[in-house]
């Protein structure tokens, strides 16, 4: 049982690397039905005066995609950004910067998912209020995935929808570091790591790229 929050010490004392395998192990934990059970009344108690967290993931709003328990983490231990179809945008960097520069986590990661509705919307050119604005940020991985895969470029075709939602994580890594000068030079000093992963709804298991 988790009954101990995370504190600074302890999250100074991870790397990225380190991070992204504790990760990666909940996942499984996850995907095994085996999830670590926790102390809420205590972590709560914990972190009320302030807080650790050893990540910050960046996911889509989807509600089958329930990020901590995902990657069996508990109160405390990650940061979350969610948007329809998880690409960066002003306020999301900003957030990012935070976690990282600010608040000391050690791993950003990206989280896309099986049969995004946000992708296949982009990948079918969906027009509708706002919705058209986000979708524009996610049409760039569509028009790559349209040059990579056979067939007809639009949600009827699993593995268009498919290329787009892992090009749209990797174009995601690529403008955070473009747009970030804080975030590119914590990794590039070793002290992040931007990574990317695509979840999938039938099984649980997270992919990384």
């Amino acid at each position: 049982m988790r009954n101990t929050a995370l504190t600074k010490d302890a999250q100074a004392g991870l790397s990225p690397q380190s991070v992204l395998q504790d990760l990666l192990e909940g996942n499984e934990r996850y995907v095994a039905n085996n999830l670590t059970s926790s102390d809420v009344t205590s972590l709560v108690q914990q972190t009320t005066g302030g807080q650790f967290p050893k990540a910050v993931i960046l996911s889509c709003i989807d509600s089958r995609v329930p990020v901590e328990l995902v990657f069996d983490q508990t109160i405390g231990d990650v940061f979350v950004a969610r948007v329809a179809g998880n690409f960066e945008n002003t306020d999301i960097l900003g957030s990012m910067e935070y976690s990282c520069a600010v608040a000391g986590s050690k791993l950003v990661l990206v989280l896309g998912h099986e049969s995004c509705g946000a992708v296949k919307a982009a990948c079918d050119g969906v027009e509708l209020g706002n919705i058209t604005a986000m979708l524009s940020n996610i049409t760039p991985a569509a028009k790559m995935a349209s040059e990579e895969v056979e067939g007809v470029a639009d949600s009827s075709n699993k593995e268009f929808v498919a290329k787009t939602v892992e090009n749209n994580v990797k174009l995601t890594i690529e403008r955070i570091r473009e747009k970030s000068k804080i975030l590119q030079e914590m990794e590039d000093n070793g002290e992040i790591s931007i990574v990317g992963g695509v979840y999938s709804l039938s099984t649980g298991k997270v992919n990384m790229l």
